[in-house]
């Protein structure tokens, strides 16, 4: 039934239904999610929760993955998507914004938009995908106060610290930095940019008990590997961040260049969802339905007193 009809909505807040799901066994998987429409078609193919990622977001609105946008302009993304498919949402929340106030300021943005988790970076801006070179790290300690500030202003809202510090400070760096997250109040980590297996092996391993994230991006520093692997390793969750946007900018461009080479879409229509797929996909015949329940159209009579 369309999210219009209250009756309908999640009984629990997302923050909580997100720390079901990883209180579950198995590990919780969560592919990116770019729009509304993305989150539909992924909860038709039976995933619990979504995750949205920053440089997804950027992309889409022609945009490079710099930091640029602000947590007001994430809050449309987040209320889309969860409005859309009701799933717990894990939000990419870059640095948080500027400091421990903006932080917070964040955090309230985002679980009053529908936010299930937030990642926070300990990147300094204009900070970077994690699979670049040159980035720039703020120290653990300012890190750390972020931390402890979301952690101060959520109400059920999950919070996990990515580190980047692996590439700059190696694994060591890394597991102090993951260490000292946890202990200002983190959920969950992120340790982002690993480049083997035995990397992700080795963290797990010196962070007994944390639950932690793994990064599945495609043409990044990390090895391909799947989820079932992941959960081996003893991780509790995994993501495919940009996955869904990278397939369908690569479609739009095929698009564009058959219409410019053709002058007509006819080459792409078997590449192309129907107009009865679209509609099933929305749910467009119980928002008819919602509405005809409703409202009755009254068509005036000529003449009539």
């Amino acid at each position: 039934m369309p999210y219009l009809v209250a009756d309908h909505l999640p009984a629990e807040p997302a923050g909580r239904r997100f720390r079901n799901l990883l209180a579950r066994p198995g590990i919780l998987r969560l592919p990116g999610a770019h729009n509304g429409l993305a989150a539909l078609q992924a909860k038709a193919a039976g995933f619990d929760a979504l995750y949205l990622s920053g440089a997804a977001m950027t992309a889409s609105m022609g945009l490079p993955d710099l930091g640029i946008i602000t947590a007001d302009e994430v809050t449309f993304f987040i209320r889309q998507i969860a409005r859309a498919a009701g799933l717990p949402l894990l939000v990419d929340g870059d640095t948080g914004y500027g400091e421990a106030l903006n932080v917070m300021h964040m955090v309230r943005c985002f679980e009053e938009a529908g936010a299930g988790a937030v990642h926070i970076e300990d990147q300094l801006l204009p900070k970077k995908c994690g699979h670049l070179n040159d980035k720039k790290l703020a120290s653990l300690p300012d890190m750390a106060a972020k931390i402890a500030a979301a952690a101060r202003a959520r109400r059920d809202l999950v919070i996990v610290a990515r580190t980047d510090a692996a590439a700059s400070e190696g694994l060591d760096g890394a597991i102090e930095r993951a260490r000292a997250y946890v202990e200002a109040g983190a959920d969950a980590i992120f340790p982002e940019a690993l480049t083997s297996e035995d990397m992700f092996a080795e963290v797990a391993r010196r962070l007994p008990g944390v639950p932690l994230l793994a990064n599945m991006t495609e043409f990044g520093r990390t090895p391909a590997i799947t989820g079932a692997r992941f959960e081996e390793m003893g991780y509790r969750m995994v993501i495919w961040p940009v996955s869904s946007l990278r397939v369908a900018a690569r479609a739009q461009e095929e698009l564009y260049a058959a219409l410019a080479r053709d002058d007509a879409t006819t080459a792409m229509l078997p590449r192309m969802q129907t107009r009865a797929q679209l509609y099933r996909t929305l749910g467009y015949h119980d928002y008819e339905a919602l509405d005809l329940s409703i409202v009755t159209t009254v068509i005036p009579v000529l003449g009539a007193a």
